[in-house]
């Protein structure tokens, strides 16, 4: 179980924001694990004809064994709708040690793949891998997300529209409502229960930050920072949960399904390396 502690001018602070980096980053997962989502096969079928001779070796050693992610390639937005460019910028710009400690962190307490060895060397070492790294994310980027982007942008809008129209009629209770069965709002306390291992964050004015994601995988905390990501996804995702945690009733569907459905509610879902 997972809490944050907000206060007042943390929810005064909530904002939304999307992010073309972190659903790349997100993509990953489905892209390596087909059985993930049945929902996104048409994305990955179009995407496996699309990547031509990109060899996605190291992007899939990104992804740890229970599906982490390296924190410092999916930064928080500081604006409402950041150019990818502009975020991969700012991936860029991470610390050698923080890209050293993200990537041991997603694959621990297992060892580094050989493909991203090269952190557990010098400063100059793991610059050369971050530079890589980002450098590929950017040719996977044109080839598999792009070409879709604005049809996702289009959705992700969608339901954050029907968030703020929820926080406006009922503020954080009916915001929180129906992101997730393991979602709970309470006392001032958002906690998220079923996560790996267990901690007690108080935001102390850092706000909220939101984001919407077609690729998220499931709910979990994202870093001390107080940044979340929710997704607005079909009921069909969420079946690994169990009759005991039922999907939502009004999901949101991808810009590639059969039907898709705007104006409706979604899921929360968020990762964390430490907590996914």
């Amino acid at each position: 179980m997972v809490s944050f502690v907000l206060g007042v001018e943390d929810l005064a602070d909530a904002r939304f924001a999307v992010s073309p980096l972190q659903e790349a980053v997100l993509s990953l997962r489905v892209l390596r694990d087909p059985g993930l989502s049945a929902l996104h096969l048409p994305w990955r079928r179009s995407v496996l004809g699309r990547l031509g001779d990109l060899d996605t070796t190291l992007l899939m050693s990104l992804i740890g064994r229970r599906l982490a992610l390296p924190d410092f390639l999916t930064p928080p937005p500081t604006v409402f709708a950041p150019a990818f460019e502009d975020e991969l910028a700012a991936a860029r710009r991470s610390r050698p040690d923080v890209v050293r400690r993200d990537l041991i962190g997603v694959h621990a307490p297992g060892p580094l793949p050989a493909a991203l060895h090269a952190a557990t060397g010098d400063d100059a070492s793991a610059a050369r891998l971050a530079e890589a790294l980002c450098d590929q994310l950017l040719r996977y980027w044109r080839a598999a997300v792009e070409p879709v982007w604005p049809q996702m942008r289009l959705v992700l809008e969608a339901d954050m529209t029907y968030r703020a129209r929820r926080l406006a009629m009922g503020g954080a209770r009916l915001l929180f409502s129906d992101m997730h069965p393991n979602l709970r709002w309470q006392d001032g306390v958002l906690t998220i229960d079923k996560t790996i291992g267990e901690h007690r964050v108080a935001s102390s004015g850092r706000g909220l930050l939101l984001i919407p994601s077609v690729f998220a995988h499931q709910p979990a905390p994202r870093s001390a920072r107080t940044s979340r990501r929710y997704s607005p996804t079909p009921a069909a995702r969420w079946r690994p949960y169990g009759p005991d945690h039922p999907p939502p009733t009004r999901p949101l569907s991808p810009p590639w399904s059969a039907n898709p459905r705007p104006n409706s509610s979604a899921s929360w879902k968020s990762h964390w390396q430490r907590w996914n």
